[in-house]
């Protein structure tokens, strides 16, 4: 029996999107283990998660380094036949290297990638021939054309709780990112609220930390069916409420990643970034919204800024609103 270690400790999205490699794992190694270490705060994703053995968790925010040097210990002693590291960051590679395992993967742009056995090509696209996160990730593990695709697992309990809001038909909008010229603006997801519906109940959804944006909207907007939810619901119980949505309203960030974990249909909505770096939504029903002309100043960034550089944010404001209420249609 092999032992499998898969290492992604960056953000929400991006341990969203490593899922596949659990999947494909399982697949060609049905009897292997497979654990996975990743960052503090994201561990509610894989809550009996069926294929997982063990949640690893580093905590960056209190005492890094210590608990870097900690889950070394930690990743040496499970005594691992094979690493899969999915970043390209130095404490990553770090883990990586001083692991003991027999089989080492990993991208060449990580600093440390001399030290793996094995480096793959990584390649951000942009161009006419988008590469997805999900395959670039894929391509650290299988040659496989029958590739595996995202996926999280909520419990029946998930969907229990959270039984109550879908009475009546529902959208979710999921208003906030972490960066600003990844964010629509609040004042245009208030444009669109003020126009739907009545038929529909409206949520918004998010973390604690996106209480702000969210009462901001419903303190502004005319529409007396939004509810604001973040941080009510845990991961898989927001994406409990996705997956039977009308439809799931999100920006190019972690939401719209949950809503095509359970191929539930989604609208993502592009302002700084492009979908051609491979951070679109996979569902079956997905589609993107973005500025319809060209921008010089467009992309400004792979991971977006904190403000415009170019002050005007044309990017997002220049987006119709009837182009978000045609996806209700």
């Amino acid at each position: 029996m092999k032992k499998i270690l898969i290492i992604q400790t960056a953000f929400l999205g991006d341990v969203i999107l490593a899922t596949p490699v659990v999947e494909q794992l399982h697949q060609d190694y049905p009897d292997s283990t497979i654990d996975i270490l990743i960052r503090k705060g994201n561990e509610g994703l894989f809550i009996k998660h069926p294929f997982l053995h063990e949640i690893i968790i580093w905590n960056k925010k209190n005492k890094k380094i210590f608990n870097l040097l900690k889950i070394i210990k930690k990743v040496r002693s499970n005594k691992y036949d094979t690493i899969y590291n999915l970043q390209r960051f130095f404490s990553s590679g770090l883990i990586t290297a001083f692991s003991g395992a027999q089989l080492t993967v990993g991208f060449d742009k990580n600093p440390l990638s001399f030290l793996f056995k094995k480096k793959i090509k990584h390649i951000i696209s942009s161009g006419n021939q988008p590469i997805h996160e999900v395959d670039r990730n894929l391509s650290l593990v299988s040659d496989n054309n029958n590739k595996a695709t995202i996926r999280l697992y909520p419990s029946e309990i998930d969907y229990l709780n959270t039984k109550h809001l879908k009475k009546i038909k529902y959208i979710c909008i999921a208003p906030a990112s972490v960066w600003f010229t990844k964010q629509y603006p609040a004042l245009k997801w208030i444009e669109f609220i003020d126009q739907i519906s009545n038929d529909f109940n409206v949520y918004l959804l998010g973390s604690s930390d996106d209480c702000k944006i969210c009462l901001e909207i419903i303190k502004n907007s005319t529409n007396k069916n939004v509810k604001d939810l973040s941080g009510e619901l845990s991961l898989l119980e927001t994406t409990a409420l996705m997956h039977d949505a009308q439809m799931n309203f999100c920006n190019d960030s972690a939401p719209l990643h949950l809503a095509s974990s359970v191929n539930a249909p989604v609208t993502a909505v592009f302002c700084s970034t492009i979908p051609a770096f491979g951070f679109g939504p996979l569902s079956d029903n997905s589609k993107i919204i973005e500025i319809n002309k060209p921008l010089d100043c467009r992309p400004c960034g792979l991971h977006g800024k904190k403000e415009c550089p170019e002050k005007h944010f044309k990017c997002a404001m220049d987006i119709q609103t009837e182009r978000l209420l045609k996806q209700l249609n």
